[in-house]
């Protein structure tokens, strides 16, 4: 073991967004901070951009649209030159068809047919007059919005696929979430305003409409990709005085109260252990991992490790453009069950500086749980599996990919099962009231299925609060007083007019 080096403020845990979000703005307040990353190459977590040659692929496509003032402000001081618009396009792929998501009410209707759309608006109306109350799991829920027929046409394959278990499993704070403000009442109007051309908002009212979850024309993006701002976070924090240390992997957190101080033991890459002394900690890593490391091992402890988490592999086809279908959606949902592959990316349509010009790169998504058959395929069958459902769906003949990539994301999605509110409330009261300087953030930390700019919030709260030596804000409530919604255009224009994503202060 290292000799222990000198204690900093802060030791921040992860290099995600909500990481580097904590450590470039404790940095900028003077505090001393060491952050570090267990990968070896990479910052950004799931925002990272991977390089392939000359290839840039985004691990699961992220739009930088907030309505926090703070969080565009943040992302605009961090990156200032390095952003352009994108026009936002994704589609369900089902039954060999493709329907506009958001819904255009007559495609919709011309791909279901009649027979099929009366069948859904009758279900749809029988929902309305029979809700299941109160609705306990993701089926439930959907059926209640939108009926049972539309429940298994655009919602149960997919959600499936991304979860690994039944839409019977999955508690519905899963749609309440994520889903929540749509209807279908909500998205046959905005359908029909599409179909018709008449829901373009003229730019006055850009950052006023408030409008439905999801429904986005537009958005800023990085030019290579969302790595592009966590590693700029990164250069400018250590230009301050951080540290950030890669190839880091959390062993043990102790904490000695006469001290004040933490001790955190980590492992680096080749095995060696490192001790670094902290006054304050956070942390972006999945609870399990934490709970894990904490020592003496928190009563919490069975609860905190029966947290489960969704992973997924991007594969990357490259072919050239002229052999590639055009394609302009940002992604394609896959709801066709006789595919494997959840969701396609389009690169190019992210940024065209993400791939040279003459190719067309699309990165197939597979979730699945580390360790299953799809985890632990080999690169080469995964390559294989992917070239002949791409070609199955129609966008690229198998024969015309010249190369491929296969990026493993471990720890992706926080699973929302019936029980994880309970496991995470455990874990989260014991934690707070023993340790009052260990702080969790960011989509894992907290085992919250949020958003980049929710991370990047928690982060901002928790720095608020380390700064002023107290708990003013109650980041746990982010999610639930900042309702995220995809309204507007351009994240930078609607945040000129939005209100905070605060939550309220925690009561005295």
């Amino acid at each position: 073991m290292s000799p222990t080096s000198g204690p900093t403020d802060v030791f921040i845990i992860g290099a995600g967004p909500a990481g580097l979000t904590s450590a470039y703005l404790l940095s900028k307040a003077g505090k001393s901070v060491r952050v570090i990353e267990k990968d070896p190459v990479y910052v950004g977590g799931i925002s990272r951009t991977v390089r392939y040659k000359d290839f840039h692929f985004d691990i699961g496509g992220h739009r930088f649209f907030s309505k926090s003032r703070e969080v565009v402000d943040l992302w605009n001081e961090i990156l200032p030159d390095d952003f352009i618009d994108r026009p936002r396009l994704s589609r369900i792929y089902y039954g060999k068809k493709y329907y506009a998501y958001p819904l255009k009410a007559f495609e919709a209707l011309r791909n279901l047919g009649l027979y099929t759309s009366a069948i859904c608006m009758a279900s749809y109306a029988w929902a309305k007059a029979t809700p299941i109350n109160p609705a306990k799991n993701f089926h439930q829920w959907v059926r209640n919005q939108f009926g049972e027929k539309l429940f298994s046409i655009f919602f149960k394959t997919y959600t499936e696929k991304v979860w690994g278990m039944s839409c019977d499993d999955i508690s519905a704070d899963w749609a309440a979430q994520r889903i929540k403000g749509l209807s279908l009442g909500a998205a046959v109007i905005d359908g029909v305003k599409r179909s018709l051309g008449l829901n373009k908002a003229p730019a006055a009212t850009l950052g006023e409409q408030g409008g439905v979850k999801t429904l986005l024309e537009s958005f800023r993006y990085p030019r290579q990709g969302p790595g592009m701002m966590w590693e700029t976070a990164r250069d400018k924090t250590v230009a301050m005085g951080g540290e950030v240390i890669m190839d880091r992997t959390l062993v043990s957190l102790s904490f000695d109260e006469p001290a004040g101080l933490w001790s955190v033991v980590v492992r680096t890459g080749a095995g060696a252990d490192e001790t670094y002394q902290a006054r304050h900690v956070i942390s972006s890593a999945p609870i399990t991992e934490l709970v894990g490391a904490v020592q003496p091992r928190p009563k919490s402890y069975g609860e905190g490790m029966k947290l489960l988490y969704r992973d997924f592999i991007t594969v990357a086809l490259i072919a050239p453009t002229s052999a590639a279908k055009d394609f302009p959606d940002n992604w394609i949902y896959i709801h066709d069950p006789a595919v494997k592959v959840g969701r396609i990316q389009n690169f190019l349509s992210w940024s065209p500086h993400m791939a040279p010009e003459g190719f067309a790169c699309m990165g197939l998504e597979y979730f699945c749980f580390e360790g299953d058959g799809l985890w632990t395929s080999a690169d080469a069958d995964l390559i294989e599996l992917a070239k002949q459902e791409i070609g199955k769906i129609g966008l690229i003949a198998p024969q015309a990919v010249v190369d491929a990539s296969v990026v493993r994301q471990p720890k992706a999605y926080p699973v929302y099962d019936d029980a994880y509110q309970s496991h995470v409330e455990a874990v989260r009261g014991e934690l707070e009231t023993t340790y009052p300087t260990l702080h969790l953030v960011g989509r894992n930390g907290m085992h919250k299925y949020n958003n980049q700019d929710h991370a990047m919030m928690t982060a901002m709260l928790t720095v608020e609060n380390i700064l002023a030596g107290e708990r003013r804000f109650n980041v746990w409530s982010v999610n639930e007083d900042a309702e995220y919604t995809e309204a507007g255009y351009s994240g930078a224009e609607s945040a000129l007019t939005s209100e905070r994503l605060v939550p309220k202060r925690v009561a005295a």
